[in-house]
């Protein structure tokens, strides 16, 4: 990985792309990943790169759920095995969420990579290398596992395309959306949208679970009963339209 000085001004940023580029070199990462990362990062410039207050209610919620699931799974994918693997691994743990290996870009060698790649950052079992079930889709993400995606009450499925996401649906599961973009196909058919970077996302869904696990079912349920996902969609597009208004007005750029 290319050495950044922590004192540039885009450190953050530059670093989240170099573990991207790092996951393509490395056989875990499509090159497609690069394109998808690029354009997370544009609409996370335009939230102001920062946790809304909308999408830490979503993370709450998205706790909430895994904490109450039966079978809940964290589906994870090339981009989220390069930049968040500890982060993945530390949710799973903290909450008894299992993690699953779904590609749209499918190999047994990536799905290999990937497994060894959590293994290596601390999981001790990641689904997927024997997955046995199909959706009803065209691609390879319907390719899942049975005892993991196929059964699960709960699935998250952070940087997600949205025909499975939509098909998890009909499938009658809760599905958890880690999304930047708050008008893709994901974020406006999850059961939760989360409208904030992984990196972000996951760190606090850690932090949450530790804060909620001595919560009473009663309690968890009356955080998803409260829960409005087109208002949270609604908040984030909110939020960008101040943070550019706002940005404008700093630089003497007249705002109409």
């Amino acid at each position: 990985m290319t050495d950044i000085p922590k004192n540039h001004p885009r450190y953050e940023s530059l670093v989240t792309r170099e573990k991207i580029v790092e996951g393509v070199n490395i056989g875990i990462t499509s090159k497609q990943g690069l394109v998808a990362q690029g354009r997370g990062e544009a609409f996370d410039y335009l939230i102001g790169e920062k946790t809304t207050e909308s999408a830490a209610i979503a993370e709450r919620v998205a706790v909430a759920h895994i904490l109450l699931a039966e079978n809940p799974i964290i589906s994870v994918n090339g981009n989220t095995a390069a930049l968040v693997p500890d982060l993945m691994v530390a949710l799973a743990d903290v909450t008894g969420a299992k993690l699953e290996v779904n590609l749209f870009h499918r190999s047994d060698a990536r799905i290999h990579k990937i497994t060894e790649h959590l293994k290596a950052h601390g999981a001790s079992v990641v689904l997927g290398n024997k997955a046995d079930k199909r959706l009803d889709l065209s691609h390879d993400r319907a390719i899942v596992d049975e005892k993991g995606i196929f059964s699960s009450d709960v699935v998250l499925v952070p940087l997600e395309d949205g025909d499975r996401c939509h098909k998890l649906i009909e499938m009658g599961k809760t599905v958890i959306a880690v999304d930047l973009n708050p008008l893709s196909r994901t974020s406006l058919t999850a059961s939760v949208s989360i409208i904030d970077n992984v990196t972000r996302a996951l760190n606090n869904m850690v932090q949450f679970t530790k804060d909620m696990k001595g919560n009473s079912r009663d309690s968890l349920q009356e955080i998803i009963d409260a829960y409005d996902n087109d208002r949270v969609i609604a908040d984030s597009l909110y939020s960008m339209q101040e943070n550019l208004k706002n940005t404008a007005e700093e630089r003497g750029i007249t705002w109409t």
